[in-house]
């Protein structure tokens, strides 16, 4: 190959990952400064408390429901026109919400809000592009850096929550409206760029593989989620993929969602609960790229070891000294090294773990069953909460944890030849 030929690659590399941050900081940004006042409109418009929580529930579904038609539409159209589709829809969620509020159609709230849960599935196919554009001894790497971009965003989005909510007040839209005014130009412009300049390999083929790899394979049909789920769970190492981003993000929801809460009982204030929250968030996405790297370098079964014994000795820290501002910080803290170790390390793992007609059907299907599972824990954490406190929900936090030791350690013993 000529060295022009090498230099086009490089700079196509350099390009495909550029748009892959630049979009996942802007759509970071546009679910972070809807969603910090999205429960407060909900409040507002129907008079109900108890309802306030239906959108961040309604932004998890919908990002459940729509990583599996995404991934389709990237093995069939390419990811620029998956990943542009996911931000169109959620810019019509977004403007949908303007125009419940707009208009008092209280109905149009829930479906606007899961409509802007296509942003986060589509920054979480965001993950699986990376690698398909960089050489495989930095693909783990791409992914976490891809990652870590939605660090900016979920930083600094709610703190664009209250100018947008000025400017809306100041062009006539109604209190708390005008952070999804920005969010809807927010999401738009992710989904220009990502049409106008993205370009990666067909999905699911990363850089040194040949997409005419299966012989004939182009001609049969695309495989189903379903069936590449079914394929996948009778395979050691993609089991093993598969469970450690489904369980580490149950985990992770589960405890995190119901710490405020429990904090807020027992005397904090809201700014020490913050800042707890704060911790958190940059224990997730702030030492991904630490993640990735030792990805890279140590294997993928290994960093979700790492990621099981770091979630263990979290929920341990909130079982039993929780209900402090210290203890709590460092559970979160942990919680999220963890989280962010499970999250890039079955990734990886799941990049390499099935044939590749099945791999981006496969990724949907994993997502989709990520953000149901995170929805469930959400709901029933709270149940266990009332009934046995902060420490009954850290044991059952444990317990989600058991399935993946067990595939570990089918993985170890059978000595599966993937293993990064």
């Amino acid at each position: 190959m000529s060295d022009g030929m090498h230099r086009d690659r490089r700079t196509d590399s350099r390009l495909a990952m550029g748009v892959l941050i630049t979009s996942q900081l802007l759509a970071g940004l546009g679910v972070a400064t809807g969603i910090a006042v999205g429960g407060i409109l909900v409040e507002d418009l129907t008079g109900a408390v108890a309802l306030a929580g239906l959108a961040q529930t309604a932004v998890v579904l919908g990002a459940g429901l729509l990583a599996v038609p995404m991934a389709r539409l990237a093995v069939a159209r390419g990811r620029n026109v998956a990943l542009g589709a996911g931000y169109v829809a959620a810019s019509v969620g977004a403007a949908l919400i303007v125009l419940a509020a707009v208009s008092g159609a209280v109905w149009v709230l829930l479906p606007g809000f899961a409509g802007i849960g296509a942003a986060t599935a589509a920054g979480l196919q965001a993950r699986f592009a990376a690698p398909e554009v960089v050489r495989p001894e930095f693909q783990a790497r791409a992914m976490s850096i891809v990652l870590w971009a939605t660090t900016i965003g979920a930083v600094a989005g709610p703190n664009l929550s209250e100018w947008g909510d000025a400017v809306g007040r100041g062009v006539g839209l109604p209190a708390f409206v005008g952070p999804f005014a920005f969010s809807f130009v927010v999401f738009a412009l992710s989904a220009v760029i990502v049409a106008a300049l993205l370009r990666t390999p067909p999905a699911g083929t990363l850089q040194g593989e040949e997409p005419e790899a299966d012989a004939g394979a182009d001609d049969a049909p695309a495989p189903t989620a379903f069936r590449a789920l079914r394929t996948a769970v009778r395979e050691p190492t993609a089991l093993l993929a598969i469970l450690a981003i489904v369980c580490a993000h149950t985990v992770m929801v589960g405890v995190m969602v119901m710490t405020p809460v429990h904090l807020h009982v027992h005397g904090l204030g809201i700014s020490l609960i913050g800042l707890v929250v704060s911790i958190h968030i940059l224990g997730m996405y702030g030492a991904s790229p630490l993640m990735g790297w030792l990805v890279d370098r140590i294997g993928s079964v290994r960093v979700i070891g790492i990621s099981v014994v770091v979630l263990a000795v979290a929920v341990t820290v909130g079982g039993v000294w929780g209900s402090g501002f210290i203890g709590a910080s460092l559970a979160l803290g942990l919680l999220g090294l963890g989280w962010s170790a499970g999250l890039i390390g079955g990734s990886a793992l799941l990049t390499h773990a099935v044939d590749r007609r099945l791999r981006v059907p496969l990724q949907g299907a994993t997502d989709a069953a990520m953000n149901l599972a995170a929805a469930a824990s959400a709901a029933f954490s709270g149940l266990i909460l009332s009934a046995g406190g902060d420490g009954a929900v850290n044991a059952v936090a444990a317990g989600i944890l058991l399935p993946v030791v067990v595939a570990a350690i089918r993985v170890v013993v059978r000595k599966s030849p993937v293993s990064s």
